[in-house]
């Protein structure tokens, strides 16, 4: 099929996918179908024993039940495929990592510099949750085996096999397996994960989300209250303009990155804000670098992303995909745009046009919006285009992101003069820890 049209057709599909009006549809079908069976709020939470964000999910369950009148579901799932997980050790490493950085911040606790667990604790765990499921107790029981399996304490799980049991290894691998097959089924890959009504939450940081689903069909418990379990630390403003600055912001966006494309602008912002100084450091798409990207993890990030964006205030959803070819072209100009000082300016006019306009940048006609827009004469731009010499860069900005343990896009690192690394990060969503990172360090 040829690739401008799909190009063409792309933009109206997503628009649709994406809209709030559909959104608001697959609800209204979900409660009218849950109605109609006189079920309850049923929530499905889906929890890898050895994964930090379970370990963080597991602490609010508690509350969740308290406060919700829903049913909660639980189940075991296995670690994500290695398509859904290309880059392993990397993603294990840092899910600790991160688990011990955000904790604080959402009130929950998850050891600092903790390593792999060991792997009879984790089986150890494993069963008795798939005990603690059949007897009902894994709400109560789940954070707890957590607490225990990542601090190493063996006597504190055996206490609680003394009270839950332990299943044997057959059956959790039939609870196992059967959870995988129904998350499949749903449309997902992850674990912490949490499903309801044909949706997905991720863990602590879309709890909100869904705690807000849950409050606009009346299922908040007369007693609760209204405020949320959790919510992620809004912007706290501006830094004083005599604070001594001794560090860079870095940041690694991509052009082919939903999660950029709702970030970027807030990056940029940030580093205006806080008047510390901004390097770009852009690295090709995953896809383009060989890591695949499967459908149901596609399908995930755009929604998720659309509703991150709503509230972040960003536009997103009118998606005209910029793999290839597009992607190239716009960094074939990078290096002149930089030069010119408006490398950042075409960035985020590139990611706009792809992630929320629909603008084929695949053309010259789209292309030439996103460079005008960003303040730079299509005139000159078309001596530009299409020169080779930015790979190297952009592969050099690759392997700096794996230094810092990070391999996905939008990352930060905060570095010294010196060059190392203070502190460093991946993902949209962590933009409040990069802001109270750099509000601590330019505190008087």
């Amino acid at each position: 099929m040829d690739g401008g049209f799909v190009r063409r057709v792309s933009p109206l599909f997503t628009g649709l996918l994406t809209s709030p009006r559909t959104r608001d549809a697959r609800r209204w079908l979900a409660e009218r179908r849950r109605r109609l069976r006189s079920e309850p709020h049923r929530v499905h939470y889906f929890h890898q024993v050895d994964d930090p964000y379970g370990a963080l999910a597991a602490q609010v369950l508690p509350r969740l039940v308290e406060r919700y009148e829903i049913e909660l579901v639980p189940h075991l799932v296995n670690p994500p495929s290695d398509a859904a997980a290309p880059e392993r050790t990397r993603l294990e490493a840092f899910s600790r990592r991160d688990a011990a950085d955000v904790a604080p911040a959402y009130g929950l606790a998850f050891p600092a510099g903790a390593s792999a667990p060991d792997p009879a604790l984790v089986a150890r765990a494993a069963a008795l949750l798939a005990s603690a499921i059949a007897a009902n107790a894994f709400t109560s029981a789940a954070a707890r085996a957590s607490s225990a399996l990542w601090s190493g304490d063996g006597l504190s799980l055996a206490a609680l096999e003394r009270e839950v049991g332990s299943a044997d290894a057959a059956e959790v691998r039939a609870r196992s397996a059967d959870g995988d097959a129904l998350r499949d089924r749903l449309g997902h890959y992850l674990g912490a994960m949490f499903h309801y009504g044909g949706e997905w939450y991720w863990g602590v940081d879309r709890l909100w989300h869904l705690e807000r689903r849950l409050q606009s069909l009346g299922a908040l418990r007369a007693s609760a209250s209204a405020e949320p379990i959790l919510r992620r630390p809004a912007p706290q403003g501006r830094a004083s303009g005599s604070a001594r600055r001794t560090f860079a912001f870095e940041f690694y966006p991509s052009l082919r990155s939903p999660y950029t494309a709702i970030a970027i602008e807030r990056a940029l912002d940030l580093a205006r804000r806080y008047a510390v100084e901004l390097v770009l450091r852009p690295v090709l798409p995953m896809v383009m670098r060989g890591l695949p990207v499967p459908r149901a993890k596609q399908l995930y990030i755009a929604l998720d992303t659309k509703r991150e964006a709503e509230d972040a205030g960003v536009p997103f959803g009118r998606i005209c995909d910029p793999v290839g070819r597009p992607v190239e072209r716009a960094f074939s100009l990078y290096p002149w745009a930089r030069e010119r000082g408006r490398a950042a300016e075409l960035l985020a006019s590139f990611a706009s046009a792809a992630f929320a306009e629909g603008i084929d940048t695949g053309s010259d006609t789209g292309l030439r919006r996103v460079v005008e827009r960003a303040g730079l004469p299509w005139a000159q731009a078309i001596e530009h285009l299409d020169r080779e010499g930015w790979r190297d860069e952009l592969e050099a900005n690759r392997l700096a992101l794996f230094e810092l343990g990070l391999w996905g896009v939008p990352s930060f690192c905060l570095r010294a003069a010196t060059g190392e690394a203070l502190y460093s990060t991946w993902g949209q969503d962590r933009l409040f820890r990069v802001e109270q990172e750099i509000a601590a360090r330019l505190a008087p």
